[in-house]
């Protein structure tokens, strides 16, 4: 019998062990020993949840509570999470190997989310439409989908389950997380926090379990009115697909491979900070992470010196202490993956300037060193293709013509980084670069007042800020004669 902790499924306000009766088992990435066993979920489960979540958006409860009381909801739920942010930080260091002091970062931020949409949930409202018949009022609503099914990656668990259910409570919806199989922990928590805060039972349900399993069937559910979904391009295409065949909409965050540019007037010392924050920060398993670096060629050694120097100091080892700087990646086969990645760009031509091996940290765990790869372009697969780790590719330019071209010339439009001092240089690099999110002098700002979307293969829709709230509403129409004269024969045509 295993002595693991075991953790079920949260459906209808309850744990509920899984259907199919199986359960899998969740590791600690930073000593590869196993961490708990959470319900292995199928088709049967994710049913019971989208039933609930659909009993839990008719529940006059939930269906008649006013917006402003919605609201108040929202923001208990952040006091809990700000409540509980130590456990809640600790939980996911050990389910996905960040940064405890990173995830304590996060968790200081968090309830600032729920506090922003608790205070947007009573500013939903429509218009009052002109019309050319004084005697008719034509007005819009917007008004909540019904269930929206969110399936979430391993990388920011809660951070990231947050984009999709802030929104989407706040708009009157219910919501149904399938969470990776890797992090399941944090986001189990979140639906008990939810349920204390006071929402209706079924607002928030979580089914745990494989993407082909417990995600397909979530996917693929005709209780769903809506998808919301992070995660690879490729399957984030498969969504968009299933989801089209029903009419139903879909928010789609997905991958990147994002420039980061450092023009010859900037200030090195700290453009060479940003490149680090944006490539090795979380241990660049991050969508937005600044991959591909483009350094001018007056700067570029100065830059790379810096950077790998910084790179070669960075302590790896225990997530959990003060001291370290890069914790593992979340699981063996990302580890693999990246490893895989760096050979490649060998036999493509590129160099390892520092790092490029995989190591246990001195703790059984699946740690990559922080890796600089030279020598490279943006014809090889290792610059073009997403790999979610700690590496970079560093390149030299000329001309801004060239580097914008550079930059563009890629699937991808999630994010770009822009360091200069020259105030007209950054607005048209503001302009020309095809992403969503760019930022200047700074990497991985964020807020939830801020709106972000994919451009080009990264992605469909908008989260964050005052836009997201149209991803998880309909508008609506009325109109209304407000005369009482007899309606005129339609037949009878008058001059």
């Amino acid at each position: 019998m295993s002595q693991l902790r075991r953790t079920e499924h949260h459906i209808g306000g309850a744990a509920r062990p899984p259907q199919g009766g199986e359960y899998f088992t969740s590791t600690n990435p930073a000593t590869g020993e196993d961490l708990y066993e959470a319900a292995r979920g199928t088709a049967a489960d994710v049913d019971l949840a989208v039933r609930a979540a659909r009993d839990a958006f008719e529940d006059p409860r939930w269906r008649d509570l006013s917006q402003t009381k919605r609201g108040h909801l929202l923001r208990r739920l952040g006091e809990l999470i700000g409540e509980n942010a130590e456990e809640l930080a600790r939980m996911e260091t050990q389910d996905n190997g960040k940064l405890l002091r990173e995830m304590r970062g996060q968790l200081a931020v968090l309830p600032e989310y729920y506090h922003y949409y608790a205070g947007l949930a009573d500013k939903i409202q429509g218009d009052t439409i002109p019309t050319s018949d004084r005697r008719v009022l034509n007005y819009t609503r917007r008004e909540p989908l019904g269930v929206v099914g969110a399936i979430t990656p391993w990388n920011s668990p809660l951070t990231l389950t947050t984009s999709k259910l802030a929104p989407a409570l706040c708009a009157g919806n219910t919501v149904v997380v399938k969470p990776s199989e890797y992090t399941s922990a944090t986001v189990l928590r979140l639906a008990e926090l939810v349920d204390e805060a006071g929402f209706p039972p079924g607002a928030l349900n979580v089914v745990t379990g494989f993407g082909a399993e417990a995600g397909q069937a979530l996917v693929d559910h005709r209780g769903l009115a809506k998808i919301s979904f992070t995660g690879s391009t490729r399957t984030g295409a498969l969504i968009a697909a299933s989801a089209a065949s029903r009419f139903i909409g879909t928010t789609l965050e997905l991958g990147g491979k994002s420039p980061n540019i450092v023009f010859d007037d900037a200030d090195v010392a700290n453009a060479a900070m940003g490149v680090v924050a944006g490539i090795f920060a979380a241990a660049g398993q991050t969508c937005i992470a600044g991959s591909r670096v483009f350094a001018h060629r007056s700067v570029y050694d100065e830059l790379l010196q810096r950077v790998a120097d910084r790179a070669r100091s960075i302590v790896i080892g225990d997530p959990l202490l003060a001291e370290t700087e890069l914790g593992p990646l979340a699981f063996a086969d990302q580890r693999d993956k990246v490893a895989g990645y760096v050979d490649l760009g060998v036999s493509e031509g590129a160099t390892v300037l520092t790092g490029g091996r995989a190591t246990d940290g001195g703790l059984g765990g699946y740690f990559f060193e922080p890796t600089v790869l030279t020598d490279v372009d943006n014809s090889m697969r290792v610059v073009r293709e997403e790999i979610f780790g700690p590496v970079a590719a560093i390149m030299p330019f000329d001309t801004e013509d060239e580097v914008v071209a550079l930059a563009n010339d890629t699937e991808f439009g999630l994010a770009a980084g822009v360091w200069t001092s020259n105030l007209s240089r950054a607005h048209r690099l503001a302009d020309r670069l095809e992403a969503g999110t760019i930022w200047v002098n700074t990497y991985r700002a964020m807020s939830p007042m801020s709106p972000r979307q994919g451009f080009k293969n990264s992605g469909v829709g908008v989260e964050h800020g005052v836009e997201s709230i149209k991803e998880y509403t309909r508008l609506k129409s009325v109109w209304i004669n407000t005369s009482e004269d007899p309606v005129a024969d339609p037949f009878i045509m008058r001059s």
